[in-house]
């Protein structure tokens, strides 16, 4: 599947256009429902004094609204004639930063995972966020899709071009005067996925973080050089399932693979951690524990 080079980089104040081809029809879906976490209100649990975690739902067109961080707009071009847009986000420091790569669940890049890209700069990283559906976008490219248009869209998202775009944004984004020649990706959902399985394909990746993702078959963990975090939601009956097999997998293989799972979160428990205690303390338990990760394989 190829799509075409945007005309220009585009700024967050100004958004493209460019003609994309008819989509085929949507099919099964991995994470069909997770999207819509039905936020009905803030719940008690809040994070400790001076602690900071990625905003959920309800909240992250406040939180980069509110950022003091710079945050801009680029298309990144992926192979010969395609591209991604993404949404990247400096660090307020004076040294460089690693790059860290967020990548959206299977409804496409949107406000929130942006603001986890932002969160990711407020911890010292530079955070880029691309846009794994620009493909098949018409219209504008900035814009949150709807998750309905999201999920037809992602099916476009072959596994063979999600690495070919993590490629191309991992060296824009190393490549960058503020950066260090190191990155890592974290996922979420569909892009937990996405992330675990960059790690079978990029051996000068320096972390993966995996957010109630699935893990790659069985042959292709041997390939895997980066360390791997998974987070998981203790209600994910279907993404545990697969934890016990990889795990052994990936003693056997002699990779870093270490897991938390977190009692009573659901899948998608970070985005939705205004909907119920068990995921907003699953959410203040799990980010920390992503920070560290990253800062130890990646430097601070």
């Amino acid at each position: 599947m190829r799509i075409p080079i945007l005309a220009a980089v585009i700024t967050a104040a100004a958004g493209g256009y460019f003609a994309a081809r008819a989509r085929t029809p949507v099919v099964a879906d991995e994470h069909a429902g997770h999207g819509e976490h039905a936020a009905t209100g803030v719940v008690a649990v809040s994070a400790p004094q001076g602690a900071a975690i990625p905003a959920g739902a309800t909240t992250a067109v406040q939180r980069i609204a509110a950022s003091p961080r710079h945050g801009e707009w680029v298309a990144i071009k992926v192979g010969a004639s395609d591209s991604v847009m993404a949404w990247v986000v400096y660090p307020e420091r004076a040294q460089k930063a690693p790059v860290v790569i967020a990548i959206h669940e299977n409804t496409g890049l949107n406000t929130w995972t942006r603001s986890v890209a932002d969160q990711l700069a407020a911890e010292g990283f530079i955070g880029i966020a691309p846009d794994m559906t620009t493909m098949g976008k018409t219209g504008s490219l900035t814009e949150d899709a709807s998750a309905d248009i999201g999920r037809q869209l992602i099916q476009g998202a072959t596994p063979e071009f999600v690495n070919a775009a993590l490629d191309a944004v991992a060296k824009y984004g190393m490549s960058l005067p503020a950066a260090q020649p190191k990155y890592g990706v974290i996922g979420f959902c569909w892009g937990g996925g996405r992330s675990f399985l960059h790690a079978t394909h990029a051996p000068t990746l320096g972390a993966s973080v995996v957010y109630y993702g699935s893990p790659p078959n069985a042959d292709q963990l041997a390939a895997i050089r980066a360390p791997v975090l998974g987070l998981y939601g203790g209600a994910d009956a279907r993404i545990n399932a697969t934890i016990p097999a990889t795990d052994s997998a990936m003693k056997r293989l002699g990779k870093s693979y270490e897991y938390h799972i977190f009692d009573g979160a659901g899948h998608g428990f970070l985005r939705g951690q205004e909907s119920s205690e068990a995921n907003a303390k699953a959410a203040l338990e799990a980010w920390p524990k992503t920070v560290a990760f990253l800062k130890a394989k990646l430097g601070s």
